[in-house]
């Protein structure tokens, strides 16, 4: 499908936010506007202190919006109060980058999971058919329900916790994913797995996945649009190939070039 035949799912106008007052005050995110469209996978390019976190808890409606709209399935959005902020949670979820902060140490692995189930409106479910659709959501992610029943998430090793979020996402089914650096705690055979995994979500339930991330290797490999972000601004924008490839913006090319290349001699004396 072409993208200008696929609906827009989110997008934003002047969005801007800013921190503090007068002299103290910090422009975080700067009037930018953005267009992320159904089934896409979309990376937010950045260094740390760009302003790509502070936009990632603005469309999750975790942070409010100095100035600026944003839009969900092409209609102001509406988060005023607590529900309809569950409601606009329902269609966006997150995937941080400490999957130890994303859980409540006292609660059970089966009761997170069975959450997920009830705010989908399971909740009348037989309990067969709650075990059936949890241990699914498990094996989807390499992971047998059996061997997570009763533990608490910090029994789990920070491979297991990553993918346990992914099995919440598929038993949630979110229309869009937010994934903030979503890889950067793990292994390079488990990042490239964990990826894996999200491509084939993306796929079998065709949700929008946004990336953040500050690795412009990763956002080539698994992106249809990457935007590149310095000091909260968008300098550019586009497909991955033009981007990447055909980059324009001196702040884009610097980022491919510190990307360490194994058939070349790696120069130190920027480090």
């Amino acid at each position: 499908m072409s993208e200008m035949k696929r609906p827009i799912c989110l997008s934003g106008e002047g969005v801007t936010k800013v921190f503090g007052l007068g002299e103290k005050k910090t422009v975080a995110v700067d009037h930018v506007d953005f267009k992320f469209y159904e089934g896409e996978i979309i990376s937010i390019v950045g260094e740390s202190g760009s302003g790509k976190t502070t936009l990632a808890k603005m469309l999750l409606g975790l942070l409010s919006v100095t100035d600026g709209q944003i839009y969900y399935q092409e209609k102001l959005r509406d988060i005023r109060n607590r529900k309809k902020k569950k409601e606009y949670w329902k269609n966006i979820q997150a995937i941080f980058q400490d999957p130890f902060s994303s859980f409540n140490v006292f609660t059970k692995i089966d009761t997170v999971l069975l959450d997920c189930i009830n705010m989908r409106g399971g909740r009348h479910l037989p309990k067969e058919k709650k075990i059936e659709m949890i241990t699914e959501a498990c094996s989807f992610v390499n992971l047998k329900f059996a061997e997570l029943t009763n533990k608490y998430p910090f029994e789990l090793s920070g491979g297991q916790m990553q993918r346990l979020m992914i099995a919440r996402i598929f038993l949630l089914k979110p229309k869009i994913l937010l994934a903030d650096e979503p890889t950067s705690m793990i292994d390079a055979c488990s990042r490239a797995t964990i990826l894996d995994m999200l491509m084939n979500l993306r796929n079998e339930i065709g949700m929008t996945i946004l990336f953040i991330t500050h690795d412009i290797g990763i956002a080539y490999y698994i992106s249809d649009s990457v935007y590149i972000m310095e000091h909260g601004k968008f300098v550019e924008s586009g497909t991955a190939d033009e981007v990447i490839l055909h980059s324009k913006a001196d702040y884009t090319k610097r980022l491919i070039s510190d990307v360490p290349k194994i058939y070349e001699e790696w120069d130190l004396t920027t480090v």
